[in-house]
């Protein structure tokens, strides 16, 4: 069961999870509406909503997973903003619910609760990379609600529940929201190149450094952790993170020489943010070595692909 399968990397895992399945086995895709397109043969839509207790409980009892990879759940801060309540019932009580449920209905089943690495807030700024050691704390309602579900879950592991905690850095590729810094430059480089934007890009900090994955990588790591869920210590946190730091400037020039037009960078106080992190730096080496994951993508090529995407919208958005 893959929640959230509608999203950026729902859609990415459920596809690399069919190349991996066992003889005779399913996929379920999971979103609110189940409304799901282009799913593999191996994969059925199933329809529930993280903040509806019974809908959580029936769904699980019905399909009796394996594994469970939860990805759901109110992720952007102005969201959590604009409905706070939700964003607990969603990230904490819907996530310890299908948890609950996965114990009850599937004993000794799989949960792989894909967390944030926004959990560690101040933590970053020792300016070091963090190990999943580093103290929690959290400087958002995010990354709040996120920190919550993380610990509780880790409390619950049991004989009855096998967990996993993920705690992904920064991931980014092709398909990823207009939302999202560099799929933002990206788009607008693509609507410069159609004519339909002035040749312009209005930017914020760009001196931020941030630890850059490829979305193609985050999935890998956690189709192994899948794969080898039952062998990994209960309760276990991996970071998945490449361990380099790149500044957002760094993708922004990166994403100009793929250009096939001269663009101005304008500095715009409207995109500052005064609480910017300086550094987001994470180290892995738990999940190179329980896993023998390593990022294999070129950041050259993830930033070139982005473009892609952007410029075979139609049209661009």
């Amino acid at each position: 069961m893959v929640t959230g399968a509608a999203g950026f990397v729902g859609r990415l895992l459920v596809q690399e999870l069919s190349q991996h399945l066992p003889a005779g086995g399913r996929i379920l895709a999971c979103s609110r509406t189940g409304s799901l397109n282009g799913l593999p043969a191996c994969a059925d839509a199933v329809a529930f909503d993280m903040a509806d207790a019974a809908g959580i409980e029936d769904a699980v009892r019905r399909t009796m997973p394996t594994h469970i990879v939860h990805l759901a759940g109110i992720s952007t801060l102005a969201e959590v903003a604009a409905q706070p309540d939700l964003a607990w019932q969603v990230n904490l009580f819907g996530s310890l619910r299908l948890a609950e449920a996965l114990a009850r209905h599937r004993p000794g089943g799989n949960f792989v609760f894909v967390g944030s690495s926004e959990v560690y807030g101040r933590s970053f700024q020792g300016g070091v990379a963090l190990d999943e050691e580093a103290l929690l704390q959290p400087t958002n309602l995010y990354a709040c609600t996120k920190a919550a579900a993380d610990q509780t879950l880790g409390q619950m592991a049991s004989d009855a529940l096998k967990i996993v905690r993920v705690r992904p850095f920064n991931h980014i590729g092709p398909g990823q929201a207009e939302r999202f810094a560099l799929s933002a430059f990206a788009a607008q480089i693509a609507r410069i190149e159609h004519g339909l934007q002035p040749p312009v890009i209005r930017v914020g900090n760009l001196e931020s450094q941030r630890d850059f994955l490829d979305v193609r990588d985050v999935v890998d790591a956690y189709r192994m952790i899948v794969e080898r869920a039952g062998r990994l210590p209960n309760g276990i946190v991996l970071n998945i993170a490449s361990g380099v730091p790149r500044r957002i400037r760094d993708g922004l020039e990166g994403l100009l020489q793929l250009a096939d037009t001269p663009i101005e960078v304008a500095v715009d106080e409207r995109y500052m943010r005064p609480s910017d992190t300086p550094l987001v730096l994470g180290d892995a080496g738990r999940a190179r070595t329980l896993l023998g994951w390593e990022p294999v993508h070129r950041w050259e090529d993830t930033l070139k692909d982005i473009l892609e995407h952007w410029r075979h919208q139609r049209p661009p958005k």
